[in-house]
């Protein structure tokens, strides 16, 4: 029987995201043989922090996907224990002085930068990293945007090709002189469809466990508490959506380190009776199914999941114009997208939707028809075809 070829995804933490779930469902899909034809033996290894915005570990488990918990990988920088943690990896990925793997797949900044390195030192014969948005941003400090910029350039080096889910990510990784154009490919990254727009749970059901009226509007945003993704952004924008739609409600699911913030924000903005924070919850295909428009207020973003899942569920969208959101909303067509740190317009933009049911069954179908460009099976299709190209 031909050995299998064995593939390690290094990532720095198995939290409820965008870059973990990709990670999660490559694996999966690769060892259930569901892509690959049975050829792949994938394992993943993680540092051990989650946070408040939940963890995948359980799940990764519950999968049957091999799991390595390395406790020095964390996501703060630490020459010293970084240069630790390059030493643990490369022992990790090689055997008697020879590759354990023939592939290294690394996701995530931190996870990116030592892995690629370690993979190097061990003489793994196929590198690639998946670039889930860039960790450097416009919002940080000049030094340390530079800092990370030279880690990125550094890495680059070890790598043979990079994935990018959205083509704005080439240019900017271009635009920053980290590898060359040959270096990088584009793979959307990808959510499970059968499970987004076939809820178990009626959508009325879902309104009446929520507490919500039958017959009000919903706005629903699936995000993280936290800065990238502008929170009170999305609190403000409601706020102007209230002055015309006292019967709106907002419901958003996720946690983060904002929450505090958030919650405070509720009681001075006035509007705490008419929103819902859920908390972290899994059962995202039916909460959306009781959403009437989605939302997003990000500041910068890879490709966001939660566009594809809501465009599956037959939702209209507003969201920012953050990096990779465009590649998922079309302007005018399954969703508007507005200016970051403009809650103003991204209230105007729902204003209109909730006024026209048309409109938003237009667009909501128009975004179920694109949604099957995101799926999962497609996308690790496209990386069965690159192990496969470069191999």
């Amino acid at each position: 029987m031909k050995r299998k070829i064995r593939v390690l995804h290094p990532i720095t933490r198995l939290i409820i995201g965008g870059a973990q779930e990709n990670t999660m469902l490559t694996a999966d899909l690769m060892n259930k043989a569901v892509v690959g034809h049975g050829r792949y033996q994938v394992e993943i290894v993680s540092g051990p922090q989650t946070g408040p915005e939940g963890s995948l570990i359980e799940e990764v488990r519950q999968r049957d996907i091999p799991l390595v918990i390395l406790p020095s990988l964390r996501r703060e920088l630490s020459p010293v224990n970084d240069l630790r943690v390059i030493g643990q990896l490369r022992q990790l990925m090689s055997e008697n002085g020879r590759p354990r793997y023939d592939i290294v797949h690394t996701h995530s900044s931190k996870a990116g930068v030592v892995g690629r390195i370690a993979a190097a030192w061990a003489k793994v014969p196929l590198i690639i990293h998946t670039v889930h948005g860039w960790s450097f941003h416009d919002q940080m400090p000049p030094g340390r945007r530079g800092l990370y910029v030279a880690l990125e350039r550094i890495a680059a080096r070890y790598s043979r090709k990079m994935i990018v889910v959205s083509p704005k990510d080439i240019e900017k990784g271009l635009a920053q002189q980290i590898g060359l154009p040959q270096d990088y490919t584009l793979i959307r990254s990808g959510i499970e469809l059968d499970r987004f727009g076939h809820s178990t749970v009626p959508p009325a059901e879902m309104r009446r466990r929520l507490g919500l009226p039958a017959a009000a509007p919903v706005i629903g945003s699936v995000t993280r508490l936290s800065p990238q993704k502008s929170p009170l952004d999305l609190l403000e924008s409601f706020a102007h959506i209230q002055q015309q739609r006292p019967d709106a409600w907002l419901v958003v699911v996720g946690d983060g380190p904002l929450r505090d913030q958030v919650e405070q924000r509720l009681v001075d903005l006035r509007v705490a009776n008419r929103v819902i924070l859920t908390g972290l919850r899994r059962d995202i295909p039916e909460l959306m199914a009781a959403f009437d428009v989605f939302v997003l207020s990000s500041l910068w973003e890879g490709l966001p999941r939660v566009l594809p899942q809501a465009m599956a569920s037959g939702l209209p969208i507003v969201c920012t114009e953050a990096d990779g959101s465009a590649e998922a909303v079309v302007e005018g067509e399954n969703g508007f997208l507005t200016p970051r740190g403009r809650p103003d317009l991204l209230a105007e933009r729902v204003l209109a939707l909730l006024a026209d049911e048309p409109l938003r069954q237009k667009m909501g179908e128009n975004g179920r028809k694109r949604a099957p460009e995101f799926g999962a099976v497609k996308m690790v299709r496209d990386i069965d075809a690159l192990y496969r190209s470069l191999l």
